[in-house]
């Protein structure tokens, strides 16, 4: 009698002892999962974070000319920062260049500012061959070759209207040479789109800076709501003192 009863005790302790190990195998595996988990769900955040990283410019080639952070192009090194926000497809931003440009280029070559060009594509809706990204990269093109300037004071000269196609690629390269480009490896440039990233990281890069309108000029930081040659040279006098 009481051997049985020692064996149905022990057969029930090792059928315990045998749910306890399935339970703790549940359990390891169910912990192993949730890890797997969190490492996929992880390698999936950096590599989304990495792609956005990207796409903001982190690895863009700037056109020579530009700044340390490749937002835009320098001319000048005076020690007052004028930073000049464009649009090739903003009209006030061509009438802008019209009455201020020789100013701007004036305080850069007298050395009392440094000029900073940002041409943004703001305006890319405005038109259905995002002609903004394109005329600004084709920018880009020029600056590459020391034509900055130049080649966006033409651009404004031949704006297209809002709403239209905008220049045609060919158009663009013609300008080019206008001024003094190659036109074998400006056009090259341009028919490539060398510096369409570099456009996007510019234009990125005036929205987290709080650019939000066009033409947008500042010296040394500080916004000008009066944007004449007069004001902009009373502003860079007075920040030079």
């Amino acid at each position: 009698m009481s051997s049985r009863k020692d064996k149905k005790s022990a057969t029930r302790v090792v059928r315990e002892q045998m749910a306890r190990e399935r339970r703790r195998k549940r359990t390891l595996w169910t912990s192993l999962a949730a890890v797997v988990v969190l490492v996929i769900a992880g390698a999936i955040g950096v590599a989304v974070w990495s792609d956005q990283k990207g796409d903001s410019g982190g690895d863009v080639t700037a056109p020579q000319g530009a700044n340390a952070a490749g937002s835009g192009i320098v001319t000048g090194s005076g020690p007052v920062k004028v930073d000049v926000y464009e649009d090739f497809m903003c009209p006030a931003c061509a009438r802008f260049k019209a009455t201020g440009s020789q100013t701007l280029q004036q305080l850069a070559a007298e050395g009392k500012a440094e000029v900073i060009y940002h041409p943004v594509a703001y305006l890319n809706r405005y038109s259905d061959t995002e002609y903004s990204t394109r005329a600004a990269a084709a920018a880009g093109c020029a600056a590459n070759d020391g034509k900055y300037v130049e080649y966006a004071g033409a651009l404004f000269a031949q704006q297209p209207a809002q709403g239209s196609a905008g220049l045609s690629n060919d158009q663009l390269i013609d300008i080019g040479t206008s001024v003094g480009l190659d036109r074998d490896k400006f056009g090259r440039c341009v028919r490539e789109g060398t510096y369409r990233d570099w456009t996007r990281h510019v234009t990125d890069e005036a929205g987290q800076a709080g650019v939000n309108s066009i033409p947008t000029v500042t010296v040394d930081g500080e916004e000008l709501d009066d944007i004449s040659p007069a004001a902009i040279t009373a502003a860079v006098e007075e920040a030079s003192r």
